[in-house]
């Protein structure tokens, strides 16, 4: 059987592995420690660093594919992995396009994808002399990710909390509507595109929240999202399952945020909402096999749970009996053993044809269930 390795064994390595149970494949995993979530459910498991280029290296080069299930990786040995003929999912050079915010919007700009005007800075002090730029949003080239690594800049006052490494300054625009596209790009470059996805993010944590799908749009909207999504991950020129982040602003332009070439939380819901999951379609294009139907066999809406405030400890998940015993309800959790405040340890998906049910289920669940830990 075809030996297939992934990188990180996080969540999404965990629901990955879930999917690959379906599938004629030697899952391989490579994390610093097994206790991940993914650790005991990959036939071979490598404990390592994903950004050590030899340990990354030694690790893939008896593989057939190789994926990510998180950007931060070491590229170097990817390029030298894909050079000898494993096939690596998305290509090397995506990810290093995309690990750095400055190199990911130049990217745009050069293939003409419309994202919110920016300048680079390199260090904090910079920020004095561009106060025209304000309101803007400072965010890190490298390292951030749910919600870390971005700081709101409206005023004079606030530039002492700009980050003093480098960055890119981008235009605040005036989001009305933030969406996400996923979209399938096989071996041969046949593309799949899910439904949009209709994103609600936690002002507080800044990252996601819940999520309705399909969204419901304007058809001047969902045309733009669509093509924009498409666009994207056309120039990337790679197989691979890419997440393509919008924002819709007041004069319904749309916007690139950012991109995912990876499994991602927008896509959770597809593990019941759609006929092939995110993770099923990303075995088929490791598997080099057709790929599968993107279409929604209902309506469905998928609320993060996450570490509650002031919690830190071993996850007590406390609600969860009276979500379980809800109609059209399906629990995930990750199997990480210590909560935080607004770490993500698992999410639930929920279907109806109603969506204003959808959303009363919402809204029941996030007063329902909470992840806590002891008090010490």
């Amino acid at each position: 059987m075809l030996k297939a390795g992934i990188l990180g064994g996080g969540q999404l390595g965990r629901m990955l592995l879930q999917a690959a149970a379906n599938y004629p494949v030697i899952t391989h995993v490579m994390e610093k420690s097994m206790d991940c979530p993914a650790g005991h459910l990959c036939h071979h498991f490598t404990a390592g660093d994903i950004t050590n280029e030899e340990q990354v290296y030694t690790f893939g080069k008896g593989l057939d594919v190789l994926t990510i299930e998180i950007e931060r990786v070491n590229v170097a040995a990817l390029e030298r992995l894909h050079a000898e003929g494993v096939r690596v999912i998305p290509h090397p050079a995506v990810i290093r396009t995309i690990q750095k915010k400055i190199s990911q919007k130049s990217f745009y700009v050069e293939h003409s994808i419309p994202t919110p005007d920016y300048v680079i800075t390199q260090t904090a002090a910079e920020l004095s002399q561009l106060t025209d730029r304000l309101p803007a949003v400072h965010k890190l080239s490298e390292g951030g990710y749910d919600g870390r690594g971005v700081q709101v800049i409206t005023k004079q006052e606030d530039v002492s909390l700009a980050f003093d490494a480098p960055a890119i300054l981008e235009k605040m625009i005036d989001i009305r509507r933030e969406l996400s596209m996923l979209v399938a790009c096989s071996e041969q470059g046949e593309l799949a595109v899910y439904p949009p996805v209709e994103m609600m993010v936690d002002p507080y944590l800044n990252q996601l929240d819940y999520q309705i799908s399909p969204a419901i749009l304007p058809d001047e909207i969902y045309w733009k999202a669509e093509a924009i999504a498409v666009k994207v991950v056309q120039s990337f020129k790679s197989p691979g399952l890419f997440a393509v982040e919008l924002l819709v602003d007041s004069n319904n332009d749309v916007w690139v945020n950012e991109t995912a070439p990876r499994v991602h939380n927008s896509g959770h819901h597809t593990m019941e909402g759609n006929y092939s999951s995110q993770f099923d379609m990303l075995w088929r294009i490791l598997l080099n096999y057709p790929l599968g139907n993107t279409d929604p066999v209902l309506p469905s809406a998928m609320v993060n749970l996450v570490g509650a405030a002031d919690y830190a400890g071993k996850a007590i998940y406390e609600g969860l009996e009276q979500v379980l015993s809800m109609d059209h309800c399906f629990v995930h959790i990750y199997g990480k053993e210590e909560t935080r405040p607004g770490r993500k340890m698992g999410h639930i998906t929920v279907m109806h044809n109603d969506r204003s049910e959808l959303l009363h289920l919402c809204n029941k669940i996030k007063h329902t269930v909470r992840v806590i830990a002891p008090k010490s």
